[in-house]
């Protein structure tokens, strides 16, 4: 399918894709099995598998990677018997952080999941969209394949500590309703080697990367507009998750997040526990959307500078997910000193977020 006649389905899917369709809820008490859990799960709403991580290369330049595929059930031609009808829409987004460009090398994919083109496998994660792919091997390690415009990724990621179940149990509240939540777990301090190839250059590179797995049947609340969130993995084996969903009136409208320690236990935070404070603005000279690309976080005890790699990460995926958002490498500072790296995630800053 060319990507105009998607587009315009997928315009057509957004405006009848509430009739009539009943999604599951996300359930408190439901327990996450493994490896069937990180595989699709085709009856919810939407669902994505999220990479990011830093990279260097023989010569110690840094590089941040992000690996993103959506899954979505559009709710339509659902009672069709056509193999045609899109019950399942696939999107992938991908991009290296060069500050060498000092912007994104970006590229993203779409397809209607079928006919050998597109594919979110339930048994374990298996997704792809043509020569995209994000797969587990038996081994526990992940593997991703991109061909890019102007890029190519072939990494491995090697797991470097414990499976972290987020929320309650892996159940991760979004809003003050309990059916606003999602079921959500990560893969922090994945260990990471391939190689990545820019224009007719081919570096072999090793790194950290974070995975985030993530499925719901729930937009964001009304009274929310967009969200910040960040992932880091720490030099010292350690890792954290935070975020905060802003409110209409820019305040937290709902917070949570989680520290893992190099042990492998874990501490659940509180809404009260986490705070995001802007310390830098950047606005975009393609969108004039703002973003604070440096942020102090507050969580607990501990108080961190995240720090961008280079204030350009912007990526404009209206044409697919339908929003502008900013998504970057960032640097953990604590008192002055290096202490992690990890990504950060701000969305909504361009108006209300609406997926």
């Amino acid at each position: 399918m060319d990507r105009r006649r998607f587009l315009a389905m997928s315009a057509l899917v957004a405006a009848r894709a509430e009739a009539d369709v009943r999604y599951p809820a996300v359930e408190r008490g439901h327990a996450l099995a493994f490896p069937r859990d990180h595989g699709s799960h085709p009856a919810f709403r939407t669902e994505w598998w999220y990479v990011t991580g830093w990279l260097r290369d023989a010569r110690e330049r840094e590089f941040g990677v992000q690996v993103t595929f959506f899954r979505t059930r559009p709710g339509v031609a659902e009672e069709s018997a056509s193999r045609f009808a899109p019950t399942e829409l696939l999107f992938a987004h991908a991009a290296i952080a060069d500050p060498a460009v000092g912007r994104l090398r970006r590229d993203e994919r779409a397809a209607r999941a079928g006919f050998g083109l597109a594919q979110a496998s339930q048994g374990t994660t298996d997704v792809a969209i043509g020569d995209w792919s994000l797969r587990l091997g038996a081994d526990d390690r992940y593997a991703t394949r991109i061909v890019a415009r102007d890029f190519a990724l072939d990494l491995a990621f090697a797991p470097g500590a414990r499976l972290l179940l987020q929320g309650e149990q892996g159940v991760s509240r979004k809003g003050p309703r309990d059916a606003q939540a999602s079921f959500y777990y990560s893969r922090p301090q994945l260990a990471t080697r391939g190689t990545v190839t820019i224009g007719n250059e081919t570096l072999d590179v090793r790194g950290v990367a974070w995975l985030d797995h993530e499925w719901s049947s729930e937009y964001l609340g009304s009274d929310a507009r967009g969200w910040d969130w960040t992932g880091i993995n720490f030099d010292d084996g350690s890792a954290l998750m935070a975020f905060v969903i802003r409110g209409g009136d820019g305040g937290a409208y709902w917070a949570g997040g989680a520290r893992q320690s190099a042990d492998g236990s874990v501490r659940i935070l509180a809404r009260d526990e986490v705070r995001f404070t802007p310390q830098r603005r950047w606005r975009s000279p393609r969108t004039n959307v703002e973003y604070p690309v440096a942020m102090r976080l507050d969580v607990a005890d501990a108080t961190y500078d995240l720090v961008p790699l280079m204030d350009d990460q912007e990526l404009d995926s209206r044409a697919s997910v339908g929003t502008i958002y900013w998504e970057g490498a960032v640097r953990a500072m604590r008192d002055s000193r290096a202490a992690g790296r990890g990504y950060l995630e701000l969305t909504g800053y361009g108006g209300a977020l609406r997926i």
